[in-house]
């Protein structure tokens, strides 16, 4: 068995597959990365996508995620189910952030449906701060990991109507007549704070990853929210921008992080 760059041992290659699950009643995409042979515990993965930018759009929102995932369960022999949002790729609906956290729970729920008894959580942008608000509400997930997430989401709520139409603009909301009440669309945002919440998920284990060149988040976020947790794991990633999937120092940070704390926790 070899040994990859996080000190994790490489499982078996994964077998992997596009599933369909259903959140509010809307059917979300998703892929399911499982162990090819026997699983390692009753450990497994939600893994969310951030907000589309203007180059990617909707359409291909989470794209790069199977990859992911595959490199997860392959590392830690381990289910890891990673998602669309509402809105995005082939899965239905338009965007609302609190739906989008409804999402995550419609997620723990499959995983758990397959049998994994103890679910982490890991986000990257605004996914990760969406996994730190359900962390904080679900027994059933014992640890979360965000990457280059805010800390609140204050600024898209000051300018409701600014995020509706760049929202259109990347095609994460479809139809025309959504949402059918602005103002209860927003509340939605400002009623998002992962900073107020994540002392909810302590002592629950907690990894904050952040570049230090991010052009999008600063770094002051995933400091308050470390300071508010007590206990939470910060790591800087010296040069590397917001995707921070796409860097190989933080995936294996993940990788190692997931593989130790777990021990932790059985």
């Amino acid at each position: 068995m070899g040994a990859n760059e996080s000190g994790v041992g490489e499982g078996l290659s994964p077998v992997g597959g596009n599933l369909r699950f259903s959140s509010d009643g809307l059917s979300l995409a998703g892929y399911l990365a499982q162990p090819s042979g026997a699983r390692a515990s009753g450990h497994g993965v939600v893994l969310c996508h951030g907000f589309p930018n203007k180059g990617r759009g909707a359409e291909n929102s989470g794209k790069s995620f199977p990859e992911l995932a595959d490199r997860l369960s392959a590392s830690l022999s381990w289910p890891v189910l990673t998602i669309n949002f509402r809105g995005c790729a082939t899965s239905e609906g338009n965007f609302e952030l609190d739906g989008w956290q409804r999402d995550v729970a419609a997620a723990v729920a499959e995983l758990t449906s397959l049998g994994v008894t103890a679910v982490w959580l890991v986000g990257f942008g605004t996914g990760g701060s969406l996994c730190i608000c359900e962390g904080a509400s679900n027994p059933a997930v014992v640890g979360v990991s965000a990457a280059a997430s805010p800390g609140d989401f204050d600024d898209w709520a000051r300018h409701p109507r600014a995020l509706l139409d760049h929202a259109r603009e990347v095609g994460v909301i479809r139809d025309a007549g959504f949402p059918a009440d602005v103002g209860e669309w927003a509340r939605g945002l400002a009623a998002t704070r992962p900073v107020d919440r994540v002392a909810e998920l302590a002592p629950r284990p907690l990894l904050l990853l952040h570049g230090s060149a991010d052009e999008i988040v600063p770094t002051v976020d995933p400091l308050a929210l470390a300071d508010a947790h007590g206990s939470a794991e910060f790591r800087m990633i010296d040069g590397a921008g917001h995707e921070l999937r796409h860097d190989p120092r933080a995936v294996a940070m993940l990788t190692g992080w997931l593989s130790r704390t777990s021990r932790l926790v059985e």
